[in-house]
């Protein structure tokens, strides 16, 4: 199946693309990125490659497009999780015969905010690491998005929707993972 690729050098183009592709009907599982740095080292070998290189390449390793939106929702369940996780412990310590409201009070603050703290951390890192991951790629030439294109009428789409949007070297190939 052929397959249009394309070069961006902002994160906010790139997702401006992914939902205008999304829109016109295309489907998630069409729509890839380049792996990860360590996935691309494992499967190619190479220390240091520019997006140039990749953008034809078969073995280039994929991953699936995750929006700025959904990386917050994650970041928000993780931290909201811990919190919940820490004060239903401290809950179920209040169930005693023996809790007084005070010490109940005590029981949700003491054990609710060491995890929120927790779940707020872990949070951040996940947050990091994906915008270390976009960074990563910028440095290296672009991020590379490709797109499984159908019939040409999907490849012209496809296309235009990727210049629009500052794509560079945008193109077709013939082939896709």
């Amino acid at each position: 199946m052929p397959e249009a690729v394309g070069v961006f050098d902002n994160l906010e183009d790139l997702q401006s693309t992914f939902y205008d592709l999304r829109m016109v009907g295309f489907s998630r599982y069409d729509i890839s990125l380049l792996g990860n740095e360590e996935v691309l080292k494992e499967k190619l070998g190479q220390s240091y490659w520019r997006s140039e290189e990749l953008e034809d390449d078969p073995r280039a390793p994929r991953a699936a497009f995750v929006s700025e939106e959904a990386i917050g929702e994650l970041e928000g369940a993780i931290a909201g999780g811990f919190f919940f996780l820490g004060s239903y412990i401290a809950m179920a310590a209040m169930l005693t015969p023996a809790a007084t409201l005070a010490a109940s009070i005590a029981a949700i603050a003491i054990g609710g905010s060491p995890a929120a703290v927790i779940g707020t951390l872990l949070a951040r890192r996940v947050g990091q690491q994906h915008k270390d991951y976009y960074t990563n790629q910028i440095n290296h030439g672009g991020i590379l998005l490709w797109v499984r294109v159908k019939d040409k009428e999907r490849e012209e789409l496809a296309v235009k929707i990727m210049k629009g949007h500052s794509g560079r070297d945008v193109h077709v190939h013939d082939w896709s993972n």
